[in-house]
């Protein structure tokens, strides 16, 4: 093959571009189907539907008809089994291997959701409407002592308003214990970093996982046993032992959470750390930090175990916490141990103020929390405005008088 013969190269001048030739599209017979972003369809439905009376099908035959099986958890465990086995078995008839994946796994987390919200929702029902109703529609039960009250006396002759007072005292005490403590450790580990912060968030973390049996006796050792009796300021020693690492430990996150550059400009502007932490990150902070609060009073109010080991019963109302108080979960442990029926109906009397106590103190908490940073409410907004108004005015009346001051100045 000669030079002549070879095929010009791409830099000859005679030399043709290479064509390319393009598939012709095809004309589409039908629109494109669009996704569906809805979480549920029709066929999960029917699926979910179909699984469930199944399940509840083979579960009533196997437990009446065949197996000598019996106990309604089981039952439960059983149907709930058979569920998830015949909901995968139907969603695998129309999807590949890695879609009954995730619908199983999300049935399973979702049917485990639910159970819990169940639980806690038949808690609230049973304690309150079933059992402690008959206390409950009594007015005397807000009113009263126990000083009336005996284990046969009726239901309209004594109260808990010895155990409300007694508990709110104890509650009172042991926040004084815990906010302050359990503030300044949340600071002093975020604005102090160094050895002793992470020996300190060790403690705390410890803490937290601490059983609140060990505070009771903590406090039985060191102020009950000197002074060979129980007492309410004991108990709130005890519950504000239990509070401090929760209120520390929300705070900690609540306070890792805050923008670096608002402290990083309070820094460049000449304010100091004590300064910075009052005027910027407190106040940044301040709707996570009552959140914190209102969790570990909630978590205090209801302890138990350390109120048994340190304070003791009593039927009258005080108001002294150095003498024997009663509270709530004291007084709902201890008679729902008597064996007639109108002390245990007052135990579960008690345990449902408490109980709606603690729903209050979390609603308060989610409503609290649920604003961000610098986010106010209708009255904060309402007194930020007037301030506002006012400092204006006193603005507009500071330049009159400096005008006022000048013309003076000038005038011969």
């Amino acid at each position: 093959m000669t030079a002549l013969d070879s095929p010009p190269g791409p830099d000859a001048p005679d030399a043709a571009p290479p064509q390319t030739t393009l598939p012709r599209r095809q004309p589409r017979s039908h629109p494109p189907q669009r996704r569906p972003l809805t979480l549920l369809r029709l066929a999960d439905v029917v699926s979910i539907i179909g699984a469930l009376l199944a399940a509840a099908a083979c579960t009533g035959l196997l437990w009446f008809e065949i197996s000598p099986f019996s106990g309604i958890i089981g039952a439960f465990v059983v149907c709930w089994i058979l569920f998830v086995t015949y909901y995968a078995v139907l969603v695998s008839f129309d999807e590949n291997r890695m879609t009954v994946r995730d619908r199983l796994s999300s049935v399973v987390m979702h049917s485990l959701a639910l159970l819990v919200f169940g639980a806690l929702v038949w808690v609230i029902i049973y304690t309150i409407f079933f059992q402690g109703r008959p206390a409950l529609l009594h007015l005397n039960f807000y009113t009263q002592d126990g000083r009336l009250g005996g284990p046969f006396s009726p239901l309209t002759e004594s109260g808990a308003l010895h155990a409300v007072v007694g508990t709110l005292i104890e509650l009172g005490i042991a926040m004084g214990i815990a906010l302050p403590f359990g503030l300044l450790a949340a600071v002093f580990m975020n604005e102090v970093p160094g050895r002793y912060s992470r020996f300190i968030r060790i403690i705390v973390d410890a803490m937290s996982a601490m059983p609140d049996i060990l505070a009771g006796l903590f406090i039985y050792a060191i102020l009950v046993l000197s002074h060979t009796a129980g007492s309410g300021f004991a108990a709130g020693c005890a519950l504000g032992i239990t509070a401090l690492p929760i209120i520390c430990r929300a705070s900690d996150v609540v306070l890792r959470l805050m923008p670096g550059g608002l402290t990083e400009a309070s820094y460049a502007l000449g304010a100091g750390q004590w300064r910075t932490v009052r005027i910027v990150t407190l106040p940044t902070v301040r709707s996570g930090l009552a959140t914190a609060v209102i969790l570990g009073a909630a978590r205090a109010i209801g302890e138990t175990a350390p109120v048994l080991l340190v304070s003791v019963a009593s039927e009258h109302l005080t108001t002294n916490p150095f003498g024997q108080m009663n509270s709530l979960p004291l007084m709902a442990y201890t008679s729902v141990q008597e064996p007639e029926s109108v002390e245990i109906a007052r135990g579960f009397g008690a345990a449902s103020v408490l109980l709606i106590l603690v729903l209050v103190l979390f609603t308060l908490a989610r409503w609290i929390g649920g604003r961000g940073p610098g986010q106010l409410s209708g009255g904060q907004q309402r007194r930020r405005a007037a301030q506002s108004r006012r400092d204006a005015a006193r603005y507009i009346r500071r330049a009159q008088q400096g005008m006022a001051a000048a013309k003076f100045q000038e005038s011969p």
